[in-house]
């Protein structure tokens, strides 16, 4: 018998695999509107405050564009996987320069070879300086600021875009929708003077705080004080402080040792997934949970003796 079926009875985890689309559905509309209300709630103050808030919550909530997009990645919003892919597309990964079956194809070979060389997002990011854990508190400062002056995040981008070429299997014409999507944007852009306000509120968000959750919540799910030889230990399953949810873990993508274990188990089902497997004696004392990003995971990942360089620590690995 496996472990996995030690850890959790077959009929409890067939119903928490059970789809319920309406949910992941009235995520999307939620993620929408809050975006909409920070915009027309910075309109209307006209103040600095007000536009650095908008800011926060519309990097948070794209963020949950990734997140939900994820699900999509894993056939996880509804049954009819065509119409999953396009309705995601669309709605989230498009507004993030990002397509489903692009990311799909780097994440599912993820799962199938985690934390190892056949893992591309080991592969890529083992050795760079901002995954070398542990480090000095304020290598880590230097690596955030990066990220609010959009060059982290450019470098970001421009790495994982490289990354996902490489295995693009899009066809002209899906290429071409895409492009349609973009120039169609820019149309309405251009017809209703809106080049301001979306660099204002999509381009600033999208190219600082954005990229900056997506480094932290990397760093969270494989990176610092982790034990590669266990399952359990390999992967980081994180309590967000309330406010951490809004931006560090939207749509429960903080249980990710969970997800790990049992990827067939939509977001929302993955509370209740956890506290069944908190059951289990051995899965409770050896499963890696920490409390808090900017604290318990803050703790694993830097030490005031650490090495400056990724090539001064010893291989662990």
């Amino acid at each position: 018998m496996s472990v996995k079926s030690q850890r959790i009875d077959p009929r409890e985890l067939k119903r928490l695999s059970v789809l319920q689309p309406h949910r992941t559905l009235l995520a999307i509309i939620g993620d929408w509107a809050i975006i909409a209300a920070a915009i027309a709630f910075s309109v209307y103050m006209q103040h600095p405050l007000a536009y650095i808030a908008a800011v926060l919550v519309i990097a948070g909530r794209m963020h949950a564009f990734g997140c939900l997009m994820h699900e999509a990645a894993h056939y996880r919003i509804i049954k009819n996987r065509k119409v999953s892919d396009w309705m995601s597309d669309l709605l989230l990964a498009w507004p993030i320069m990002a397509t489903v079956d692009g990311y799909r194809m780097n994440h599912l070979a993820h799962h199938q070879h985690t934390n190892t060389d056949d893992d591309p997002d080991w592969a890529a990011k083992l050795g760079m300086a901002q995954f070398t854990f542990p480090q000095k508190l304020l290598h880590g400062i230097v690596q955030l600021l990066g990220y609010l002056v959009a060059v982290n995040s450019i470098r970001d981008i421009l790495h994982m875009a490289k990354r996902i070429s490489k295995h693009d299997r899009s066809t002209r014409t899906y290429k071409m929708l895409r492009i349609g999507f973009y120039v169609a944007a820019a149309i309405v852009f251009s017809v209703f003077d809106l080049w301001t306000a979306f660099a204002a509120y999509w381009l600033v968000p999208f190219l600082t705080l954005f990229c900056l959750f997506l480094y932290v919540r990397s760093v969270a799910e494989h990176f610092g004080s982790m034990d590669y030889s266990d399952e359990l230990g390999s992967s980081r399953t994180v309590y967000p402080h309330a406010w951490e949810k809004l931006f560090f873990a939207p749509h429960n993508i903080n249980y990710h040792l969970e997800h790990h274990l049992y990827p067939g188990v939509p977001y929302y089902n993955l509370p209740e997934l956890h506290a069944i497997l908190m059951r289990n004696q051995t899965y409770a004392e050896k499963a890696h949970i920490t409390r808090g990003y900017t604290t318990g995971l803050a703790s694993e990942c830097f030490a005031p003796t650490a090495p400056l360089l990724p090539s001064h620590h010893p291989v662990s690995y």
